[in-house]
């Protein structure tokens, strides 16, 4: 094999991996999404909250804390905090006796609105309210979500229109991110369906 031959063979061989190392660079780069942390919780389990107060519900052990207070003494009003650590959220009720007064039913609805209202100029989607109704346990209801970047991304109310109303919200102790709460606020949102579903005034 003579010069003339190797240096054809060795500019072959140059050319055959410039194609290859330009044909490899040409492929667009595509920046990976946002990934978080997939997060599986236990089964759901329901035990019946040791608190006093004028109702009666069940909440998930997950909860390792659930506290009450009377907030004020003249018009039986009570609040609660369901507090679940290891998701970093917590469920507020607030607990308020209409005692028979049609006004106050009113004033009480008109605020649960209002509240969820507040939550709007934020949220990405707002889908339709769920109406929730017991007869047999007279208790008759609204249960909202909020899509998006809110504080708040679910509330609801009970009442039996004559001497209860309860109303609820879901809020994370951290800066409101829809997409890292999801899956806990998903969770969550279960847990508020059977808060409401297990409702017994007393």
């Amino acid at each position: 094999m003579n010069v003339k031959s190797t240096f054809k063979s060795l500019l072959r061989t140059i050319l055959v991996i410039g194609v290859l190392v330009l044909a490899s660079c040409g492929e667009d780069y595509v920046p990976k999404p946002k990934a978080y942390l997939r997060l599986d919780y236990p089964r759901a389990k329901y035990l019946e909250a040791k608190i006093e107060v004028p109702f009666s519900f069940e909440s998930n052990i997950l909860a390792t804390k659930v506290t009450s207070k009377k907030i004020d003494a003249t018009t039986e009003s009570y609040g609660v905090n369901i507090e679940y650590p290891t998701l970093k959220g917590t469920v507020f009720l607030t607990y308020k006796a209409i005692n028979g007064d049609r006004k106050n039913l009113v004033d009480f609805l008109r605020d649960a609105e209002k509240f969820t209202e507040k939550h709007m100029a934020k949220a990405d989607e707002i889908p339709p309210a769920s109406i929730y109704k017991n007869e047999t346990q007279k208790v008759y209801g609204m249960f909202s979500e909020v899509k998006g970047n809110v504080a708040s991304p679910a509330q609801f109310y009970v009442t039996d229109s004559i001497n209860h109303f309860l109303t609820g919200s879901l809020y994370f102790y951290a800066k409101p991110n829809y997409d890292s709460i999801l899956p806990a606020a998903n969770y969550l949102q279960k847990d508020i369906k059977h808060i409401m579903e297990t409702i017994i005034w007393k």
